[in-house]
């Protein structure tokens, strides 16, 4: 498991060992400049005479990088440092001085910004140190203009794969010194400018700014340095990884049947939408559901049987429901213009369905269970409802939902601060949420999670009814556990996109996948997963 921490607990656990003496900055620098010396290698080959242009702030990272260009000018890497405010550090200077390394004081002639930016466009190597992980907002002054600068005068889509060159069609493989200067580094947010990295090294822990969506996409291939940090408590976000999935996985034995795996209740599709009930309850049984109960439209139940013969129609024991795929009526209905389509009586189960699992429902055998609630679901919930309740809406869905409940919010707002409004509508609604996109994010009782493991392939219709599918198979499993400990909901739904989107990869490396050959591919994708232990 990846955990990110904020800035203030990475600094406190960084005051008692600076109070100590402990030599951070020097710690922190080597391990960039490690990273640097074999990125350099395995893209360029010789290390000997490659550029590198250090932009440096006047925060610790602008020194981490300064003291970092000492190491690689050592090495024989021609190292330039460009200072962006007056207040620099002023030993970083003068290491990157004595070891042979050029400076450039910009802040005290901006008018050579333009010279700047053309030779580090030029360069092998940029390296970031512009602010901190202290920084607030979008970069200002000179730090903005040397981002825009650089930004113009780099084509990302050239020799982004090929080696890095001195001169010609080559770009400079850009490292983030702990963090993208500009981005939200405790809430992923992208304010304003950012020079995208091919490379963050973070030190001591990662930062949720890494992790989280829109700014996780700006950060490249995340290192993290191990300077000595002892960070207690709970981190900021969490982002599991295979083992973990595979740790957790509920593997049956001798002893185990259908109920013991787990019931799957699916209210989902309509005659107009009758696909979605298929990928849900396809989904629920590639995943390893002990049963799947169809318990929605009669109309649709027959093509489900053609495609499902092992799914029950009939009423019975539930241990999970699964509320609302295909569903229209949602809280966002209108936006997708399916408010006028008929529900064939879906509403009236799916509320059903939400009342037993709160164990509302007057006669319910076995007490509360977990739901999954989707799309048209989301229009269904009245009030708070249980944290083991995992709502799954995309962008639109969430502010729709969060515009229902008072918030005046706008898609784009969602979208450029996920994390923020996937909160908001914890708190509102008491569910967990996990909100789809490019990475998932998912809040929870005293937990957020972001997962990044799903190709951009995975935007297709029907992905989500697959995703509603694996989630209601994998709460269903954990049944008792999860209502006991509603907190388990969100590490489940967790682990739910990270089967969700290693499926997709699995489905068709590379290319296209339709949601149904993710669907396909979740049997081997956690026989995978599991032969790993």
């Amino acid at each position: 498991m990846i955990s990110a921490w904020s800035a203030a607990d990475v600094r406190a656990a960084e005051e008692p060992l600076l109070a100590a003496g402990t030599p951070l900055m020097e710690r922190a620098s080597f391990a960039l400049a490690t990273h640097v010396l074999r990125d350099v290698a395995a893209r360029r080959g010789p290390v000997r005479g490659a550029r590198v242009v250090v932009l440096a702030g006047a925060g610790n990272n602008g020194g981490d990088a300064l003291h970092a260009g000492a190491v690689l000018a050592r090495r024989g890497l021609a190292v330039t440092a460009v200072l962006v405010a007056e207040k620099f550090h002023a030993e970083g200077r003068a290491a990157l001085e004595r070891a042979g390394g050029r400076v450039v004081e910009l802040f005290a002639a901006p008018e050579g910004l333009d010279a700047v930016a053309d030779d580090a466009a030029r360069a092998d190597v940029v390296l970031d140190g512009l602010v901190g992980i202290g920084a607030r907002g979008p970069l200002r002054g000179l730090a903005q203009e040397v981002v825009s600068g650089l930004s113009a005068r780099i084509d990302r889509r050239v020799g982004a794969d090929g080696p890095l060159t001195a001169s010609g069609p080559g770009r400079p493989w850009v490292v983030a010194v702990d963090a993208s200067s500009g981005i939200g580094v405790d809430d992923g947010a992208v304010p304003g400018p950012v020079l995208p990295a091919d490379r963050t090294v973070t030190f001591g822990a990662a930062k949720p700014g890494l992790l989280l969506p829109p700014a996780s996409g700006l950060a490249g291939e995340v290192s993290v340095a191990d300077i000595g940090l002892d960070l207690a408590g709970r981190p900021a976000v969490r982002q599991l990884e295979p083992a973990d999935v595979a740790a957790s996985w509920p593997v049956p034995g001798p002893a185990d049947h259908k109920y013991t795996r787990g019931v799957v209740g699916v209210v989902a599709g309509t005659a107009t939408y009758p696909g979605a009930a298929v990928l849900t309850t396809t989904a629920a049984v590639r995943s390893g559901a002990g049963m799947v109960r169809y318990r929605g439209s009669a109309a649709v139940g027959g093509r489900v049987l053609d495609a499902r013969p092992e799914v029950v129609t009939a009423p019975g024991r539930v241990q999970s429901w699964v509320v609302g795929p295909g569903v229209p009526g949602g809280p966002e209905a209108a936006h997708e213009g399916e408010g006028d389509g008929l529900d064939d009586g879906q509403h009236e189960r799916g509320r059903a369905g939400l009342a037993a699992a709160a164990g509302k429902l007057a006669g319910t055998a076995g007490g509360p269970v977990p739901a999954v609630v989707d799309a048209g679901g989301l229009g269904l919930l009245d009030g708070r409802v249980p944290a083991w309740f995992v709502l799954t809406p995309h962008a639109g869905e969430l502010t729709a939902l969060l515009r229902s409940r008072g918030e005046d919010v706008r898609r784009q707002d969602v979208e450029a601060e996920p994390l923020r409004w996937a909160r908001r509508a914890h708190e509102l609604t008491g569910a967990t949420v996990l909100l789809k996109g490019g990475v998932t994010v998912v809040v929870g009782t005293g937990a957020a999670y972001a997962q990044a493991d799903g190709p951009g392939w995975l935007a297709t219709a029907g992905a989500g009814d697959v995703l509603a599918g694996i989630l209601g198979a994998m709460l269903a499993a954990r049944s008792r556990d999860v209502v006991a400990d509603p907190a388990l909901a969100a590490e489940v739904a967790a682990a739910a996109a990270l089967v969700h989107g290693r499926a997709a990869r699995r489905a068709n490396p590379g290319g296209p996948v339709a949601a149904l050959d993710v669907a396909a591919a979740v049997p081997g994708e956690v026989a995978a997963l599991l032969s790993e232990v």
